[in-house]
């Protein structure tokens, strides 16, 4: 049976983010079933919330914050940023009021790709690969025949190494994005 890294690794990431626009769909579906729309409106302020929880685990990689085991906050990462996602993709609905929130939603979207790429494929693919390698070394293959059967797995890898190229830049449009879109609704808000 074949285990390549685009079985193995690329096709439950894109598993999960289709879990992912699959719950959106249901959610903003049951919010319009039972006439629940307004509630929508409000799931980007916890959206918002999770998002920010989960710069925890950043804080801590650069050494702004010393406190929190680098394990468990990676963990708190991953699931706050897709519950926040979730709840910011809901709240966006299929509602087209504004450029600006869409503009910081294309972000978002392209900043979750960009970091499940990077925590749930690059340690998983570097581990597959060097299995493989210890694999075709024990089955006695030169250092040539092991680079000739891993060419794909190899050049897959390369391509998703090259993720933190994407997900700095864009989580940072995402924050800038997502600070005008606040500051909007704030300036724009029926204050009444």
């Amino acid at each position: 049976m074949d285990k390549s890294l685009l079985r193995l690794q690329v096709l439950p990431f894109l598993t999960q983010f289709v879990v992912l626009i699959a719950a959106t769909i249901v959610g903003d579906f049951i919010l319009h079933l039972y006439d629940l729309i307004w509630v929508g409106r409000y799931l980007g302020i916890p959206g918002t919330i999770f998002i920010l929880l989960s710069l925890f685990y950043s804080l801590r990689k650069r050494k702004f914050i010393r406190s929190g085991s680098p394990r468990v906050l990676l963990k708190m990462h991953e699931i706050f940023t897709w519950l926040g996602a979730l709840m910011i993709l809901v709240h966006a609905g299929v509602h087209f009021n504004a450029i600006l929130p869409w503009l910081a939603l294309g972000a978002m979207v392209v900043n979750v790709i960009s970091g499940m790429i990077g925590q749930y494929l690059l340690a998983r693919s570097r581990q597959h690969i060097a299995g493989k390698q210890e694999k075709y070394r024990m089955h006695g293959l030169s250092k040539e025949e092991t680079e000739k059967e891993l060419f794909w797995d190899a050049v897959t890898f390369d391509l998703m190494a090259k993720w933190r190229a994407a997900h700095f830049p864009i989580s940072y449009a995402f924050a800038v994005l997502s600070i005008g879109h606040i500051v909007s609704v704030f300036l724009f808000w029926g204050w009444k």
